[in-house]
């Protein structure tokens, strides 16, 4: 007994990080080009494929009514790794798509014991050296002798310190059924690929979930020394994989302690690693679980992951405060702030009517951007590649909120008045808290596109942090955006300086209405973009529309007419027809024109194929990430990125450059910028020739672009 517990082999450990993100499958990959009898050949060929995959047989024999036993052998390349079949807070593991012939089966996979990578207080169950994953094939005692094809299509993600990159390979093997009597040689590098795996654990094992703690108690010889005991769970949604993992001995018994997530299964399963390479293959029920004996001093496994990721968290929402308190000072957000300055200036600071407005207007602003990370965060979960400022993505979304800016405008120049009228004008407009809080919750959703010069790594955060974590920080970001008018409310100083309400207050109210018109201006150049000129024509005629019903109702109003009724049905069908007249996906994606080509610097459009195929050459390349109602991005264009310094530069040193546009939904943009820990753009990357990219600030100058080359030259003439 002894013996079995100690036997297995160690193996090297390198000691990297990485940063992972969960990404997912997209690529298609040839059929088999050719496969040896006993072995299965890579069909892209292993240079193709960083973590390779080589499907073999222990045996090309089998009889009838018996099994043979394949091996996935993974051989990553210098840096990479492949997952475990939980891979933990991040990462994919393999999955398998059979193609057998009638009267074989396969049955479940069976993974070696993995080793752990905690990297900013993200824990992943990986595997960095050579591994191999086994799979039994049970043939029928109805199959007749003969040839017997195998082939599988199978999935995994390979990642190393930098990228996470999803490959994918079809594999095949010929085996021969036999008969009874026939000779069976065995392929001897099993034995070593089985001694890899966790043995069985004979006894059943007993786990509680109390008070955040997850406790698992586990029958095991109080004589077999362990090292570095871990317990790696097989089901998702049960322990913290990050939180730290206290292992104590109480007699023949080992109990580990950790941080519980979400609710508890009656039964779960996982394997108890005891040494390198060395574990034991559990299952345990619910019971009560005390935290009895004394705790290893070399128990391993994650110790300060919890407090890491509290302090990622802690980092992040930080940065989304700050970030949302400079959002006040970027353009797209100031035409709905000055609505809330002439609220304050109608309260003449009166403490009771600002505080009051201030608490509306920041829960308005803190409920819509929560509700916007929320709805991210779903539809990432659902499958979706969608990123933040996803809902400016959407023409519908931009029309809709072209009619009710538009609206606004009007309403501040005294075209109108709204007293009765329930459209997003009365939300904005009317007095009140509840004024206040649609104020709130409109200028969340239009600041969406400016939080990334400020929030590219506390957005990037919610990528990989809990679910709880990540609200967290998007509430934060409305927090911040808040804070000047919490500021003000709660600051008597500040808020004895407010003027107060006089004649002065109708002329300020028309002033107003100019940015909110520059806004409009902004929506339908966007709109334009995304839907193509003569789309958009046809968009400008319902808001035409919506305008002239609007100054109907107004002159109404001047004569004492009741045109409430009429008018807001007139609205709903303007809107409501012009969202539908807007052109459909095909459409859209027609109307991109190629104008990267006639720029001041040319690019090609952004596809990994094509980056892997540039630098495989050796060439140099810059990559950026971009969207048209992306202010920072259009900045740093103007100022950087479309110069002819820059220019000039990229084309002596000869340097590609492929641009991502993610003005509309674009999944595989999407996928990458998680892969470098970004849920939005911008996103500026340099690959230099034979090194790994260079991720450049949020703010780029000329003088950031220039020095790139003039650095990987000197490095190059230094070598």
């Amino acid at each position: 007994m002894k013996n079995m517990f100690l036997s297995g082999h160690k193996h090297r450990r390198q000691n990297l990080v990485t940063t992972l993100q969960t990404v997912a499958m997209a690529l298609l990959f040839s059929f088999v080009l050719s496969v040896s009898p006993a072995r299965a050949q890579n069909v892209l060929g292993s240079k193709e494929l960083n973590v390779p995959a080589t499907l073999v047989a222990e045996s090309q024999q089998v009889q009838a009514g018996q099994s043979v036993t394949l091996a996935f052998v993974m051989t990553p390349k210098p840096t990479w790794h492949g997952y475990w079949e939980n891979p933990g807070d991040a990462g994919i593991g393999m999955s398998f798509d059979w193609k057998l012939p009638d009267g074989v089966t396969a049955g479940k996979a069976r993974y070696p014991v993995p080793d752990t990578l905690l990297i900013s207080g993200i824990m992943n169950y990986i595997y960095k050296g050579d591994y191999a994953v086994l799979v039994n094939l049970v043939v029928s005692e109805k199959v007749q002798p003969g040839l017997l094809p195998i082939s599988v299509k199978s999935e995994w993600l390979a990642c190393t310190d930098e990228i996470c990159v999803p490959e994918q390979d079809e594999l095949s093997i010929n085996l021969e059924v036999v008969g009874p009597d026939a000779a069976v040689s065995l392929n001897n590098a099993f034995n070593a690929y089985r001694e890899a795996l966790p043995r069985q654990l004979g006894s059943q094992a007993t786990f509680d979930v109390e008070n955040d703690m997850f406790r698992l108690s586990v029958p095991f010889p109080a004589d077999v020394a362990v090292s570095k005991p871990y317990f790696f769970i097989k089901e998702d949604g049960v322990v913290d994989y990050a939180a730290p993992q206290t292992v104590n001995r109480d007699g023949d018994r080992l109990i580990i302690e950790t941080g519980a997530r979400g609710d508890a299964l009656d039964t779960i399963s996982g394997v108890l690693k005891i040494g390198s390479n060395m574990g034991f293959s559990l299952k345990a029920t619910s019971g009560d679980v005390a935290m009895t004996g004394i705790a290893l001093s070399n128990s391993d496994g994650g110790s300060g992951g919890g407090q890491s990721q509290a302090n990622l968290l802690l980092v992040a929402l930080g940065g989304a405060i700050v970030g949302g308190l400079l959002l006040n000072l970027m353009p797209c957000v100031f035409p709905i702030l000055s609505l809330k300055a002439i609220s304050l200036a109608k309260a003449g600071g009166d403490e009771t009517v600002v505080r009051r407005d201030a608490l509306a207007y920041t829960a308005g602003v803190i409920v819509v951007a929560t509700a916007l990370g929320g709805l991210l965060l779903a539809l990432r979960a659902s499958g979706a590649a969608v990123g933040w400022a996803f809902q400016l993505q959407d023409p519908r979304i931009i029309f809709v909120l072209l009619a009710l800016v538009t609206a606004i405008g009007f309403n501040l120049a005294g075209l109108f008045e709204l007293p009765n009228l329930n459209f997003g004008n009365k939300l904005t407009q009317k007095d009140g808290a509840s004024g206040s809080f649609w104020t709130g919750a409109l200028a969340a959703f239009v600041a969406t596109p400016c939080t990334g010069p400020f929030m590219a790594a506390a957005l990037g955060a919610t990528i990989v942090l809990p679910p709880i974590a990540a609200l967290i920080i998007f509430a934060g970001l409305g927090v911040g955006l808040a804070l000047p008018f919490l500021l003000i409310a709660f600051v008597p100083a500040i808020r004895n300086r407010l003027p107060k309400p006089g004649a002065w207050l109708d002329s300020f109210r028309k002033i107003m209405a100019i940015p909110m018109f520059l806004t409009g201006i902004g929506l339908i150049w966007l709109l334009g973009r995304q839907i193509g000129t003569d789309a958009l024509g046809l968009s400008l005629v319902f808001l035409l529309i919506v305008t002239i019903t609007l100054w109907w109702f107004g002159g109404g109003q001047l004569k004492g007419l009741s045109r409430g009724a009429v008018t807001t049905a007139a609205l709903v069908v303007a809107v409501l027809a012009g969202v539908w007249a807007l052109p459909g996906e095909e459409a859209m994606d027609s109307q991109k024109v190629a104008t990267a080509s006639s720029a001041t610097l040319p690019s090609e459009p952004f596809a990994e194929a094509r980056l892997s195929e540039l630098r495989a050459a050796g060439q140099p390349v810059f990559a950026y990430f971009t969207a048209d109602w992306c202010i920072t991005c259009k900045a740093n264009e103007a100022a950087a990125v479309q110069r002819q310094e820059t220019a000039d530069a990229f084309a002596a040193a000869n340097v590609a450059v492929l641009m991502g546009d993610w003005t509309r939904p674009d999944p595989a943009i999407s996928k990458f910028l998680e892969k470098h820990g970004r849920a939005g753009v911008p996103l500026y990357l340099y690959y230099a020739p034979g090194k790994d990219p260079v991720i450049l600030p949020q703010i780029l100058t000329v003088g950031t672009l220039t020095d790139l080359v003039t650095q990987s030259e000197f490095a190059a003439n230094a070598h």
